[in-house]
This record gives structure tokens, C-alpha cells and sequence, in this order.
């Protein structure tokens, strides 16, 4: 049998990118050569094993063919005859369709390295259509290498096209979106992937909500860029910025910040004709919206919590200096703060992220941050305990506890010169 490296460990390695995973491909096996070596079995649809000493994924050359709808829809076919070439026909791109024998050498049946160097992302073969998952898949790949000049090629646009309008997306369960599109946020440019799912017709189909955000009019005064689709864009590119300086925010804090970012305007989408370009009372349908679409796709709850939270009380924070101290408890309080402090830092990374995305704004100091957070210490260093020594119980208690926080609001408040954001 015949082992060769293939796929994205042979596209980052062309590439000069550190390859953090690498998948091997066997020729000229059956799954009983590889159990006999050692190998374990871990593939349920098809062949997959999982190498004795570097636990690497060795699978078997297979082709596959359409045998019903969505991403399901196929049928595996492996065996001793099945080439390499054949089984690099499947794949979706030119660019992840190559593979490297053990002597180095690399074997580019679609001219993968062509579409290297001139920064193309272009399907492999027609039956690209036969698989919607690639739509999805070709916008996260372009969120990843935008950064190198990447571009999707015409014909593969065309055929991202036809699939968003076959209803063969409607096919893919919630489960794949969220695990394309929780990638696609913690790639470098996690903004291309929507903006390509909405050239192609896809974004109305699996997040309408955000669809339906193009073409909204802003105030001009406030938004320079106008269209409520292109802020939400610009918000995830000013987020990403915040992020690059040193901040204790894992992957999955991220994935929360950047989603709420996407539905903290969503009920901008339903504004009356009438009321544009103003949007009043656009936080509470933001918030409503954002968790049914947190339902449907079936997010994670700190993204469904975050992204409640964002939609709700973005503007508060953008109009903090305007806040009276006691609104400004009551925004701790819906945050949650006082039992999740770490909800603060992130509730404001979005808030500021939606102030500098915008025209123009990128570069402006966001002082409401550093003002709620002093609010936020001189709060939280009010202590019950302190309150219980005096002999305050119960309902008392919690009565003084939030007046005596007001009242450290109110001094943080006074120290401060007065702003407009």
C-alpha cells in the first residue's frame, strides 16, 4: 500500500503556514491491512484510522456518490482499485486537493498550486454542488486566508449561487452551521465569511436575521457608513483589533463577543419604512431576535447570554456619562456583574467594537469603558459583610447594599468631566 500526506497540511506547508494538523490518505489497502498493523478503527460512514504511535488519521482512498439530500446525502465506495486521484476529486477545493508521497513529491491532479499562487479559491469539480456544507466550508476558507489575498473564483461563486437557491441548504442541520460559523468567528477574518454567504443568497437562508440588515439606513450623523449590514461587518473588524492587544479572552469568550456582535442590531431589520433611518426601540427586538436565533442554531448558552445582554444594554454603555447612577446599578444588575465580573470586560470589548465600527470612528477612544469599570470597582467594593457588622439583616440588607453602590456610582459620577459619546 501507499501512504500520502494530503489536504490542508500540504496546502499550509506550500503555503509557508504551520501546519497544525496532517491527514494521510492509504492506497491500495482494505481496513483489515491497517487493523493488522495496529492501526485503531474510528470511522463510522467510512474508513478512518488512527495511526498506533502518532494517533495521525490515516484514511482509506474512497469515492463517494449522491444518493440523497444535504451533506448526508452520499455513499462511500473504498477499496484496493480506488486511486489517489480519484480520491482527491472529492474534495471541495483545488487548494486542499493535493497530496506529498513519502520522497516529497507533490501530486496536483486540479492544479492546486496554480491556484496557490494566484489566490484562488475554486472548486475541485461540478460535483462540488452535490455537498451544501461547501458553501458554508468556502466562505470559512475564505475568512482564513483573506489576509494572503485570497479571493473565491468566479465559477465557484456561481456555483455557491446555485446552491443557495436549490434549497439544498435548508438540508443542513443546525448543528453544522454553528460548527462552520463558530470557526469561521475565530478565523482572522471572520467578517468574509458573512459577507460571502450574503453575495452568494446563503446568509437568507440559514441567519435571515443578519441578512435582512443590508440595505438598512442609519442615520448618517452616527453612522457615516449608512447600511446596518456594513456596520455589523465593520463591528466584527474593530473587535478582532481590540482583541490583537493583550487581553485574557479564550476561544470561546471570543466566539460570544464576535456572535453578540452579529445580533446586537438585529432588530434593526424590522424597523417600520416609515421610522428610517432612526430606530427606536431597536434593543429590545435585538433582543428577542438574538435568542431565537441562539435556539435555532443551537449556541452555546454563554453565547446566548452574552449576546442577550449586548443586544439589550449596548446603548446604555454608549451613553453611560448620560446615566444617572442608579441606571447605571441597574445595568450591573442585568448584567449580572456582582456574581460574574468577568461579564463586564466582555459586555464592554463588544460595546466598543460597535462605537469604532463605524466610518470614520475607528480611532476614537471609547471612555465609557474605563468610566463604567470605575463605577463597576467603586461597586463592588461596597461589601455586605461590612453592612451585616452594623447590624443590617434581610430585606434591609439588600436595601442599604444597593443605595450605599448607588451612592459609590454617584462619587465615580462626579469625578468625572461630563462627555458626550
Amino acid at each position: 500500500m501507499n501512504v500520502y500526506l494530503v489536504g490542508g497540511a500540504v496546502r499550509d506547508k506550500l503555503l509557508n503556514l504551520p501546519v497544525k494538523d496532517r491527514d494521510w490518505v492509504v492506497v491500495g489497502a482494505l481496513p483489515q491491512d491497517l487493523l493488522e498493523q495496529g492501526y485503531q478503527a474510528v470511522g463510522k460512514d467510512f474508513p478512518v484510522f488512527l495511526h498506533p504511535q502518532t494517533h495521525e488519521e490515516y484514511a482509506l482512498a474512497r469515492t463517494e456518490r449522491k444518493t440523497g439530500v444535504g451533506y448526508t446525502g452520499f455513499e462511500c465506495f473504498f477499496g484496493k482499485d480506488v486511486s489517489l486521484e480519484e480520491d482527491l476529486s472529492r474534495r471541495d477545493l483545488t487548494i486542499n486537493a493535493m497530496a506529498e508521497d513519502d520522497s516529497g513529491n507533490i501530486i496536483d491532479p486540479f492544479n492546486g498550486q496554480t491556484d496557490l499562487q494566484t489566490r484562488q479559491l475554486r472548486h475541485v469539480s461540478d460535483a462540488f454542488v452535490e455537498d451544501p456544507l461547501r458553501v458554508l466550508r468556502v466562505a470559512r476558507f475564505l475568512a482564513r486566508f483573506d489576509e494572503q489575498g485570497f479571493s473565491i473564483a468566479d465559477e465557484t461563486r456561481k456555483l455557491m449561487r446555485h446552491i443557495a437557491t436549490s434549497g439544498e441548504l435548508q438540508h443542513l442541520t443546525p448543528e453544522r452551521v454553528w460548527t462552520e460559523t463558530e470557526k469561521a468567528l475565530l478565523e482572522p477574518s471572520p467578517w468574509r465569511y458573512f459577507e460571502a454567504l450574503q453575495e452568494c443568497g446563503a446568509l437568507a437562508v440559514i441567519f435571515p436575521e443578519l441578512s435582512s440588515l443590508f440595505g438598512v439606513p442609519q442615520p448618517p450623523k452616527h453612522h457615516p457608513e449608512v447600511d446596518t449590514g456594513v456596520h455589523v461587518m465593520m463591528t466584527l473588524k474593530a473587535a478582532k483589533a481590540l482583541m490583537a492587544q493583550p487581553k485574557n479572552i479564550d476561544k470561546e469568550q471570543t466566539v460570544a463577543i464576535l456572535f453578540s456582535l452579529l445580533c446586537h442590531d438585529l432588530g434593526k431589520g424590522l424597523t417600520p419604512p416609515e421610522q428610517l433611518p432612526s430606530h427606536p426601540g431597536h434593543e429590545d427586538i435585538s433582543d428577542l431576535l438574538s435568542k431565537k436565533v441562539c435556539q435555532r442554531l443551537k449556541a452555546p448558552n454563554p453565547v446566548k447570554r452574552l449576546s442577550s445582554l449586548v443586544a439589550r444594554f449596548h446603548t446604555h454603555s454608549h451613553r453611560a456619562f448620560e446615566l444617572r447612577p442608579s441606571t447605571v446599578m441597574r445595568l450591573f444588575e442585568g448584567l449580572d456583574i456582582f456574581r460574574r465580573p468577568e461579564t463586564l470586560e466582555h459586555f464592554l470589548l463588544a460595546c466598543e467594537a460597535d462605537a469604532k465600527g463605524r466610518t470614520g470612528f475607528e480611532t476614537r477612544d471609547y471612555t465609557q469603558a474605563d468610566y463604567l469599570r470605575d463605577c463597576a470597582q467603586a461597586a463592588n467594593a461596597v461589601h455586605a459583610k461590612v453592612l451585616v457588622n452594623l447590624g443590617f439583616r434581610g430585606e434591609t440588607l439588600g436595601t442599604e447594599l444597593r443605595k450605599r453602590r448607588i451612592n459609590a456610582i454617584g462619587d465615580i459620577k462626579k469625578s468625572y468631566v461630563r462627555e458626550t459619546p
